[in-house]
């Protein structure tokens, strides 16, 4: 039997519409009293029995915009319930604090920012304990979309003392709680804001080295979540950011959609705001996926998706469908490719016959990804 497959799927994909320069309006039936829990049965009955007998699904959700403490009890019922599980849980800082969060130059920002944090920490040890998964506890995802600045000066230097100074605060309040949960920073170089910190899977690296070293915070359970899409936006290479990751033990969660130019097909890539593609079949994606088998990475791949703003309701539920089967299909050429006959032809500097082994992957995992699709 294959070993099982951990994919989460992200609360805010199932939206009405962004509204603004797109309708709002585009899928009535996610809004109103659609809700956590109703987006929970959704993907039950809509979305698992379309996957692979290998795929255990989770739902990723923000602290106090998806689920809170009054709605918190039917989302952890409806999460037993419907036998998923809580995979990953953010707090929605960039909904509240606009100068900073956490890293704010004003201290009654950083205070509720931080306060916001350690609530997010007592759901998920408190009422949705019940819904986390026996074996792969769930992700607390720090976003960094709060921790922008727009202002070249020296503050940004206090700024960056004021997170590491929190953070550390924020991992010694989960350890009294139990020290369970996979605690990460997803690192983005830009939007909402011009300039972030932590832009960077190696920013992020480098910061948990500097928690430890500073603050005495173990690195244990502390990691990157890196959103490919995120590395596109300015060119970076999230091949490589995958092996630093593996290379330093902090591959803890994984967000599998793009910026889409990847493939060759949709629009989007470096220079682009995030644009939340699904995942794609294409060389990059399996040679991550070789790369995280290799090292045996297996916890929850989340896909932090939207649908287009041109997607009904249905079009929306298959894109989250291809976008995990995308990824299966990948996962799968990469098993069976011929790892031995890459370094092979890669240490005779054979490169041409490297390019046609990873072409021939890509054209497998399409037509493995047909055979799933149904």
């Amino acid at each position: 039997m294959a070993e099982k497959s951990l994919h989460s799927i992200c609360r805010w994909t199932f939206n009405p519409g962004k509204g603004g320069f797109v309708p709002g309006d585009q899928r009535p039936e996610w809004g109103g009293k659609f809700g956590t829990p109703e987006m929970i049965k959704l993907v039950a009955d809509k979305i698992r029995p379309r996957m692979p007998d290998n795929v255990e699904l989770g739902i990723e959700m923000h602290y106090d915009a998806e689920v809170d403490d009054k709605n918190a009890p039917a989302v952890a019922d409806a999460l037993v319930d419907n036998k998923l599980y809580l995979a990953m849980i953010t707090p929605g800082a960039h909904a509240h604090f606009a100068y900073g969060g956490i890293a704010s130059l004003d201290p009654q920002e950083r205070k509720a920012a931080e306060d916001l944090g350690t609530k997010t920490v007592d759901l998920a040890y408190g009422t949705l304990r019940k819904a986390w998964h026996p074996e792969k506890a769930p992700a607390f995802v720090i976003w960094n979309g709060s921790f922008g600045y727009d202002i070249a000066t020296i503050g940004i230097w206090q700024m960056y003392k004021n997170l590491k100074e929190s953070v550390a605060g924020l991992c010694k309040y989960e350890q009294g709680k139990g020290g369970s949960l996979y605690i990460s920073f997803e690192p983005k170089p830009n939007e909402g804001h011009p300039a972030m910190l932590i832009p960077t899977v190696a920013s992020a690296l480098l910061f948990w080295r500097k928690i430890e070293e500073e603050f005495g915070v173990s690195r244990k359970k502390k990691g990157v979540n890196k959103e490919f899409g995120h590395s596109e936006m300015i060119g970076l290479d999230h091949v490589y950011d995958s092996v630093e990751e593996l290379d330093n033990d902090a591959m803890v969660h994984m967000h599998l959609n793009s910026q889409g130019y990847n493939d060759g097909i949709i629009l989007g890539g470096p220079g682009k705001y995030d644009i939340d593609h699904g995942a794609r079949i294409n060389g990059f994606n399996i040679a991550i996926a070789g790369l995280i088998q290799q090292a045996g990475f297996n916890r929850w791949k989340g896909h932090d998706m939207q649908t287009r703003a041109y997607d009904n309701g249905e079009q929306g539920i298959d894109r989250v469908i291809r976008s995990v089967l995308s990824w299966e299909a990948c996962e799968k050429a990469a098993r069976e490719l011929d790892t031995a006959g890459l370094m092979k032809t890669l240490a005779n500097r054979e490169t041409a016959k490297a390019e046609d082994m990873m072409r021939h992957a890509v054209v497998a995992a399409q037509r493995y990804f047909n055979e799933m699709y149904k």
